[in-house]
């Protein structure tokens, strides 16, 4: 018996006379990563924010913990523990990486500003974003300013801001968007380490990176799902090949 932790049923996006998805239906299963692929143009950003709630479909169901959301906005959508990294946040380049993640720390735990009680002085919220960041490897670099950081680091710190959230679920785009080789794997090798602890929905266009993270993989082509199944179907199925991974080496 698997737990579902995400559901879509039968999601409709059009605008205009463009198809943005397309009767989609999905099932999430919790702890596990499950990735989006497809060619661009294929509706997978669409469909994310449809998820967490910055568009809102045409027609069809959402349920997250088996309960309905699809009327719900993104901030009740956040409260209940769906988390869209790189989007729901931003790095504020002039601070440092400890005081990005204390933002998000206070933003979830309904903590208002105070000019009279600096954030900083915050020693539980200081604590809880010290361990985000340690989650993504980034203790040792916490008093650094976000701007001098390499462009891999702040998308770890953007990870540690969605996860200072204390999410149920991440819904990532493109976590691993103009990383080298060695910023992708260290990448990877976090989003490996949070399987169980964490659900994780995911679209990346490193198919390499997602062949060794993802335990159910769907394709989405013209904003419609073509298949869901394992990695190794997937790489192995007539359809997909056909439709999008061409010769086993996909590029999007």
């Amino acid at each position: 018996m698997t737990d579902t932790l995400l559901e879509i049923i039968g999601l409709n996006k059009h605008f205009g006379g463009i198809v943005a998805t397309d009767n989609v239906n999905l099932a999430v299963e919790q702890g596990k990563i499950h990735a989006i692929i497809g060619p661009n143009g294929a509706g997978k950003t669409t469909l994310l924010s449809q998820l967490c709630g910055q568009l809102k479909p045409d027609s069809g169901d959402i349920r997250f913990g088996g309960h309905s959301i699809v009327n719900d906005s993104t901030a009740s959508r956040a409260r209940l523990g769906l988390a869209r990294s790189f989007q729901i946040t931003s790095v504020v380049m002039p601070m440092t990486l400890l005081e990005n993640v204390m933002l998000a720390v206070q933003g979830s735990s309904g903590h208002s500003f105070r000019f009279w009680s600096p954030v900083s002085k915050d020693r539980d919220m200081a604590a809880a974003a010290m361990s985000s960041l340690a989650e993504v490897g980034l203790k040792s670099r916490a008093g650094q300013i976000a701007a001098n950081v390499s462009h891999g680091e702040q998308r770890q710190l953007e990870v540690a801001m969605a996860l200072a959230m204390q999410p149920r679920m991440l819904l990532l785009d493109e976590p691993m968007a103009g990383m080298g080789k060695e910023e992708g794997a260290l990448m990877v090798d976090i989003l490996n380490r949070l399987k169980g602890e964490m659900t994780i929905l995911l679209v990346e266009h490193d198919m390499d990176a997602v062949f060794s993270m993802a335990d159910q993989l769907s394709v989405l082509v013209n904003g419609h799902i073509i298949a869901t199944d394992s990695v190794a179907n997937i790489r192995n199925n007539l359809e997909v090949q056909k439709a999008y991974l061409g010769d086993g080496h996909a590029r999007a």
